[in-house]
Parts: structure tokens; C-alpha cells; sequence
């Protein structure tokens, strides 16, 4: 549950969970959809990085900000592009942030997989829901889109 500020708290289980989840990314033992996601802070200008999962589909590739306005969803609004990482790749991506009837598509997309038994408690739309449940849900999970990507082997 978000704390006062509107910020998800980071408790430690959250932060070992990411850690571990981010092991198995680095070394390419994760599922497909899983990578890092590397932004530059906005204030202190250092690099961040936590483990997201894409939604890919005939519609494009999406980053799901399915905790709400946290400090990646911040970073990459400001900048525009960001790293994903999975194994020894490293994709170069530039997003932009869809428009409300696009992402509420991709967010029951999002909820309509394995990933839900994690983040459907962030969401008040249920994984079944209709699209148009998932239009409330927009204001408070943004969704960017990959517009442009460049793929380099480490």
C-alpha cells in the first residue's frame, strides 16, 4: 500500500526480493518477459536499476509502472529512456508514456498473467475485470511504451 506521499514503501523483504529477482536476470535465469531496468535518478543523477517485467504484444513492447509513481516511473518520465538488461544483453530504449484507452489494454494484459499473484493487490481492477475497469486504474499505473530500441551484447 502506498504511504502518505503516495510512495510505495521499500521494506526489506521488498528489497531482498528484488535483489535475488535481479541475481537470476543478471545471469539470464529468469522468466522471458523479466529484465533490469537501469533510469538515472532525477535528483542525484545516480544510476537505479530494479527488475520490471514487459508486456509484449501485436500492439508493441510496454513498461508497466505497476506500483504507481515510483522513483523509475519518476526518472523515466524526465528523461525519456532508460536501459533494460537480461543476461549478457543490454537494450538501449527510448519510451514515451500512452494515452489512457491504449494503457488500459495493456494493463489488463499486465494483470492477465502469472505476474498478477505479485502486483493485482496494487490494482483495484480484478484480472477478469472489463477494459473499461482498467481506464480507472491508468491515473495511478502509467504505462510507457518502447519506441525505439538498440540491442548490444556485453
Amino acid at each position: 500500500m502506498p504511504d502518505q506521499a503516495g510512495r510505495f514503501p521499500r521494506t526489506r523483504l521488498r528489497r531482498t526480493a528484488n535483489a535475488v529477482i535481479a541475481g537470476f536476470i543478471t545471469y539470464g535465469i529468469s522468466p522471458g518477459e523479466m529484465r533490469l531496468l537501469t533510469t538515472r535518478g532525477s535528483k542525484s543523477g545516480f544510476l537505479r536499476t530494479t527488475p520490471v517485467s514487459l508486456v509484449e504484444n501485436d500492439q508493441g513492447r510496454f513498461l508497466v509502472g505497476a506500483y504507481g509513481e515510483t522513483g523509475w516511473v519518476r526518472n523515466i518520465r524526465r528523461d525519456g529512456f532508460a536501459t533494460l538488461r537480461r543476461g549478457g544483453w543490454i537494450e538501449l530504449i527510448s519510451v514515451v508514456e500512452t494515452g489512457p484507452e491504449r494503457a488500459a489494454r495493456v494493463l489488463k494484459e499486465y494483470l492477465d498473467h502469472p505476474r498478477a499473484a505479485v502486483v493485482a493487490g496494487e490494482f483495484t481492477a480484478a484480472p477478469d475485470s472489463p477494459v473499461e475497469a482498467f481506464g480507472q486504474e491508468v491515473e495511478t499505473h502509467p504505462v510507457f511504451e518502447i519506441v525505439r530500441s538498440t540491442t548490444v551484447r556485453l
